[in-house]
């Protein structure tokens, strides 16, 4: 500690060797001048700039006295006023030697640095802070070593090196030199290099002078090493600005020659740099587009080949390497857009909510599964794929596949052809913006499989393959594009037409048609809204349609699994109340009613489809289904007199259907006994079997047991059970198979009144499978065999005069069954 009445004297390097002694007192406790990147070290005199007022304050009143004070480093140079734990607890005590008012205004304070001494209790006096200096002792014994001796010259060495390597003043170098003898030599060369804080203060908490020049010597072999490695980044620095400059030189030589040539340079290729740099395409695109622009760059602009690259850049700039849509992965949002744009649909929502929750759950390695949307038209393919997007939060882009004949279509044409251009992939993601939106490929059963241009089916398979499609190649651009970040969802009306590898690759979805009641629903919630929206006759009009009116519409004027004849039905009503009211200055109605649908619209264009009853035997219900939804249909068989072994069929059927008539015979044929036929008919009776509307082609297997339930009924007269409908395939053993298309039977027989259904045991699994409410009011009977069916189909009743069997051998005798 130091006494008020003891003088000490110091070695310093002030005006070269000499002593210094300490004339004042000096007090218990001393102010602190806080420094900034600088330390201060015992024998070393310091310069500062002093720019805070309490700072020459201190100072100034230091100087005054002829006091002393203590100064200490900040640990961060950026706060302006140090508090507790800001500042280094080790310090220097100093004499003020000058102060110096600078014509600009500023001070300067020459520090002299005294000893070293550790702050206890600092504390805020006024306008500054004060301490108590606990001075500290120093082992300087260690300076009359061998050791010490031999480490001093080890850094004098250091030090022109360093000097060297870092371009130091030589003045500076030298006044370091000229200080060796000075026993604080070591504090004069870490003041004076450009050392960190950190490092002179590692050096002044150093007691001892051999362990602190051993740390000088390791900053320094350090900042020499930085040093070092610095001067090599400079040179190859310099040496590719310099390969650069040389490269820009010849460059702008090349357009002063085209200049002079009368081929003026364009600004493309400076723009197309300018694109470049914001965008990160990989490194092989990166590739790509170094060499096609340098190719650029050395083509004349009047050349062809210059707009074929400069189209392609363009191309490779517009693609979205790296833009993306962050995704919205909240399923109740999801579930809201879902319910709020499409009613009904319940299947197909719950398995686009899983879709999200496994993305939800995974994250980005989830691999997207491709889905197919199929069903009849007009159901809402493509509007719930705007809704997926909607939901998501992505971008939305539709490549409409129907009629695609051309692989070059998909993959894009090679750049050696004129008019080279993308596939659609490629070119739906420009258009998107972003490397992973919502693709739907619309209508993809319709793409064109006998094609002279290759197969577009087969080029779909890499962008529909997970595995593949992280490296989908085009022709035009010829390099790889990461399509894995998409999600692809198609469309379809009929999968039986997609090639097999194709739709392996896809999940199925099947969006089934809608019953009367589902499309009055939608009919009030979206289509009359928009339609009335678009007529001009908003809500304030006041004009309704009730229950009735839509039924009535929907039953008489349409026929379609969807809603899209509908909608055009309700335009057409809608445009002409408006043409009513711009005559009349009224609305016809202001409730409508099935009256007002008749009148405008006319008579119905459909009648619906009933049940004929059982009052004539050989005429059966069978289902169907259609394009445009399921369909009852009338299977009627008649036995006329002739010479037998003759079956007529008509009514427009195809190969399969005329099997399934012949298969139905046979069986009939064989077990002619079992079923009661007497076996002489089939020699004098020819056989008819008719399906009505003729003008309409029909095929398939699903009318097997209805075929042979007709003709068993018209060979044995017997009545057919009231209010029945079947759909099943036979085989020549009289088994019965399972068909497809059974949710649009059953709304089919729904919509005509039947009550008993027959099916195949098989099918047993459909019917659990759809809703509840669409099989109020049917009783459906499972069969394993054709014998099943006869047995609940025919009543042991004959009809209303049964035809009466006559035989040639016989001709007096009569058998009626």
């Amino acid at each position: 500690m130091l006494d008020d009445n003891k003088s000490f004297s110091f070695f310093t390097d002030y005006d070269g060797v000499g002593e210094v002694k300490i004339d004042t007192p000096m007090p218990k406790r001393l102010p602190i001048l806080f420094l900034r990147n600088i330390v201060a070290m015992p024998g070393v005199v310091l310069p500062i700039a002093v720019g805070r007022a309490s700072s020459l304050a201190v100072v100034k009143r230091a100087h005054e006295k002829s006091s002393y004070i203590l100064a200490v480093s900040q640990k961060q140079p950026e706060v302006e006023y140090p508090s507790f734990g800001d500042f280094y607890e080790l310090g220097v005590v100093c004499k003020v030697l000058k102060v110096l008012e600078l014509p600009d205004g500023n001070t300067t304070v020459i520090l002299h640095g005294l000893v070293t001494a550790t702050l206890k209790d600092p504390d805020h006096c006024g306008d500054h802070m004060e301490a108590q200096p606990i001075v500290r002792q120093e082992n300087t014994n260690e300076i009359e070593h061998k050791s010490y001796e031999v480490m001093l010259d080890a850094i004098q060495e250091r030090v022109r090196t360093f000097g060297q390597m870092t371009e130091l003043p030589n003045e500076l170098i030298q006044g370091i030199m000229s200080n060796i003898p000075n026993p604080y030599f070591l504090n004069i060369v870490t003041a004076n290099l450009p050392l960190s804080v950190d490092k002179k203060m590692d050096i002044l908490s150093s007691i001892s002078p051999l362990q602190r020049g051993q740390l000088l010597l390791g900053f320094l072999n350090m900042e020499i090493e930085y040093a070092r490695l610095r001067r090599e980044i400079t040179m190859q620095t310099q040496a590719d600005i310099d390969k650069q400059q040389r490269e820009y030189f010849l460059q702008q030589e090349i357009r002063n020659i085209q200049a002079q040539l009368g081929q003026s340079s364009s600004d493309d290729i400076s723009e197309l740099k300018k694109a470049a740099a914001k965008i990160n395409m990989g490194e092989e695109g990166n590739k790509v587009f170094e060499r096609e622009l340098n190719k650029m760059e050395r083509i004349p602009q009047q050349s062809p080949d210059y707009n074929i690259l400069l189209n392609y850049l363009q191309t490779l700039l517009q693609l979205p390497w790296d833009k993306s849509t962050k995704d919205n992965l909240d399923l109740n949002n999801a579930q809201r857009v879902l319910d709020r744009n499409h009613y009904g649909m319940e299947e197909v929502k719950e398995r686009i909510l899983e879709h999200l929750a496994v993305r939800k759950m995974c994250g980005a390695a989830h691999k997207p599964t491709i889905l197919c949307l199929f069903g009849p038209p007009g159901v809402g393919k493509t509007s719930l794929c705007r809704s997926i997007a909607k939901a998501l939060k992505r971008k939305y882009v539709r490549a409409s596949l129907g009629g695609l004949h051309d692989e070059a279509e998909i993959r894009g044409h090679r750049r050696t052809y004129i008019g080279a251009m993308p596939g659609r992939i490629i070119k739906c993601l420009i258009k998107a913006g972003s490397n992973n939106p919502v693709f739907v490929l619309d209508e993809i059963d319709k793409v064109t499989q006998t094609a002279v241009h290759g197969d577009p089916a087969s080029a779909l398979l890499e962008v529909l393959d997970p595995e593949q499609n992280q490296t989908f190649h085009d022709n035009f651009l010829d390099l790889d594009y990461d399509l894995s970040k998409v999600m692809f969802i198609a469309t379809a009306n009929n999968v039986g037409t997609i090639p097999r590898p194709l739709l392996d690759r896809m999940e199925l979805i099947e969006v089934s048609s809608y019953i009367t009641e589902e499309k009055v629903e939608i009919a009030k919630r979206h289509l009359v809204p928009r339609v009335k929206e678009d007529c001009g006759i908003g809500n304030e009009r006041g004009i309704k349609l009730n229950q009735a009116a839509l039924e009535f519409l929907i039953e008489n004027y349409t026929r379609e699994s969807g809603v899209r004849g509908l909608e055009k039905e309700l335009n057409s009503f809608f445009r002409k109340m408006v043409l009513y009211h711009e005559r009349n200055l009224t609305f016809p109605a202001m409730t409508i009613k099935p009256k007002d649908i008749e009148q405008l619209l006319g008579k119905p264009k459909f009648t619906r489809d009933s049940y004929q009853g059982n009052g004539f035997a050989g005429v059966v219900t069978g289902l169907a289904w259609t394009s445009v939804g399921g369909e009852i249909l009338f299977i009627e068989t008649s036995l006329s007199k002739g010479r037998g072994q003759k079956l007529t069929i008509t009514g427009n059927l195809g190969d399969v259907m005329k099997e399934s008539a012949i298969l139905a015979l046979e069986f009939i044929k064989a077990h002619a006994d079992t079923l009661g036929i007497d076996i002489r008919i089939f020699d004098n009776y020819n056989i008819h079997l008719h399906v009505p509307e003729g003008a309409v082609p029909k095929d398939g297997p699903s009318a097997g047991i209805t075929m042979a339930t007709s003709m068993v009924s018209a060979l044995t007269q017997r009545k057919v059970r009231k209010n029945l409908a079947m759909t099943g395939e036979i085989t020549l053993r009289g088994k019965v198979l399972p068909v497809g298309g059974i949710k649009e039977k059953i709304l089919a027989a729904k919509r005509a009144g039947i009550k008993h259904i027959i099916l195949c045991e098989n099918n047993r699994k459909d019917i659990e499978e759809i809703n509840e409410r669409y099989l109020t009011d049917l009783d459906f009977h499972y069969v394993k065999t054709i014998m099943d069916v006869l047995d609940f189909a025919l009543l042991e009743q004959q009809v209303e005069q049964p035809l009466q069997f006559t035989f040639e051998e016989n001709k007096e005798q009569e058998i009626t069954q």
